[in-house]
Order: structure tokens, then sequence, then C-alpha cells
């Protein structure tokens, strides 16, 4: 059975744009999409302006309209969805896991509620077993132009990011930009008196290295296009900057839990939070 791409809505732009950027990418991957709101209002709070006898109410119209709105724009795309009784977080877990991909609003929290970066997005980003991209509005949601940048460790590479990243640009017909950030040692800062270049001695060979991995995806995906990029610098921030003209930007996320719930990571998190592109976060041993 196909599995749909699972939205999680909430009123909010980002929201909506979240969803707009699921159903190009339902289009792509020729499955449906499945809108999910998870009542979270606590009791005596505001509903917003309308004739709302009820959060369910609110709800159950503010979905269909989302849904009839993709259904226009993308005639023949399965659009279905559901109303879920549990909090967000565990409910938009739950809905994951029936799920190809979750994806998420990255910003703001609404005057109703908000699935917001830093709370609630970042709980369930860090548990979900399942890839999750985070949306800005205004983030080109309805264009999946441009290439997709990936980042990776090129002494610890991970094939469900790598393999993630090109099938995206596959389905997308683009280039794929495949990121290592070289971190320069604290006594790099000290100047060529006091240390050579790193960047003369190492890159090269790690160069070398990124292109020895590169080639067997190269081999598999013969239409993609996979530039290989060393640079030296903070990892998130270099993502960040390769973001500019990207379609997506895909980053890994370790699969470890504590007691705090899950974790994704200092590189994701910078990721997440700067990125002005869509974000896949892909989960991994």
């Amino acid at each position: 059975m196909t599995r749909n791409i699972v939205v999680g809505l909430d009123g909010t732009g980002q929201a909506n744009a979240a969803a707009e950027w699921a159903a190009e990418e339902a289009v792509l991957r020729g499955t449906g999409v499945h809108l999910v709101y998870v009542r979270e209002m606590p009791p005596g709070a505001v509903l917003p302006p309308g004739p709302w006898e009820s959060e369910d109410a609110w709800a159950e119209e503010m979905t269909a309209r989302v849904a009839g709105a993709l259904r226009k724009r993308h005639p023949g795309l399965s659009v279905t969805t559901r109303l879920l009784p549990t909090g967000p977080v565990p409910g938009l877990v739950a809905a994951s896991q029936e799920s190809e991909l979750l994806v998420l609003g990255s910003r703001a929290l609404g005057s109703v509620a908000g699935y917001l970066l830093g709370s609630v997005g970042l709980t369930v980003a860090g548990a979900v077993e399942r890839p999750v991209v985070l949306v800005r509005a205004g983030s080109g949601a309805t264009a999946p132009r441009g290439p997709v940048v990936v980042g990776t460790d090129v002494r610890r590479p991970v094939d469900a990011v790598l393999g993630f990243a090109f099938e995206e640009a596959a389905r997308r017909g683009s280039l794929i930009h495949v990121v290592y950030a070289e971190q320069l040692p604290l006594f790099g800062g000290l100047g060529p008196a006091m240390v050579p270049d790193i960047r003369l001695t190492v890159a090269p060979e790690i160069e070398r290295s990124m292109e020895e991995l590169l080639n067997p995806w190269r081999a598999k995906y013969p239409d993609v296009g996979a530039a290989a990029r060393v640079v030296v610098g903070s990892a998130g921030v270099e993502l960040v900057q390769a973001a500019g003209d990207a379609a997506l930007v895909v980053v890994g996320r370790r699969t470890r839990h504590s007691a705090l719930g899950g974790h994704i990571g200092s590189v994701a998190h910078a990721v997440l939070h700067h990125s002005p592109v869509p974000v896949a976060l892909v989960p991994h041993a």
C-alpha cells in the first residue's frame, strides 16, 4: 500500500505552505496527502474570529478549506483530512508512522495553535522514525527548482541521508550539491606564523574521498549531476549559505534518545532555524 505524505495543520501560514509543499512532493512521488489537525487548545482558549462553536468546528472548516485549495491546484491529487484527539507531539508522531514523510511549518505560533519550531516541531522532528520536512511560508514551497543540498561527513557517510537526497534530486530532475565542512582546530585561527594552512594539506585528500564516496551514487543515479564541495568552517553555517539557491536542504539526524526525548544535533538545529528553503531531516542509526 502506498503511504501518504502527512502534514500537520495548525491554521498558520507556515502550515499552509507546508501543505502546498507536500502536495508538490506528492505529485512527484505519485502518492497522496493526508492533512491532520491535533486538538491542543487548552480550556478557555479563544477561537479565531468566526461562527465557531468549538475547536472541532473551526478545525474541520480549516482543514477542509486547505484540502479544497490543494485539490483545486492539483487535480487528481488524493487529499484526506483527519482530526486527532491527542496532544500535538504524540498525535503527529503516531500519524507519521503510517506515512512516507511528515511535513510541518517551521515558524510562528498562531493565535490559536502552532507547531512552533523550537517546541512542538523540534520535539516531533527528534522523535519520529520517518523523514521530516520543515517548510517556511515564502520559502519557495511551490517551486521545487534549484539543486538539492545535502550535508555529509566523508569519514562517516550515511546511506539513508545520501539516498534520500539523490532520490529527491532525481524526482526534480535537478543537480545535487554534497557539502562536507572541515572544522578547523582551535589553533587553526592563530595565523600562518603559528601553523600551516590546513586547507592546503587536508582539502585535496578530502576531495578525493568525496569523489570516491559519490561515484557509486552517480552510477545508481546517472541522470543526477552531483557536485562535491569541501569547505572549512561550521557545517551548519556552510549548509545555510549553500541553501541560498537550493530547492531543498537535507540533513541527517541520529536516532538516539534520552530521558529528555530525541535530539536532532547541533548541525540540524542550526540549519532548521536559519535555512531560507525547506529542510529535510532524515533519521539514521
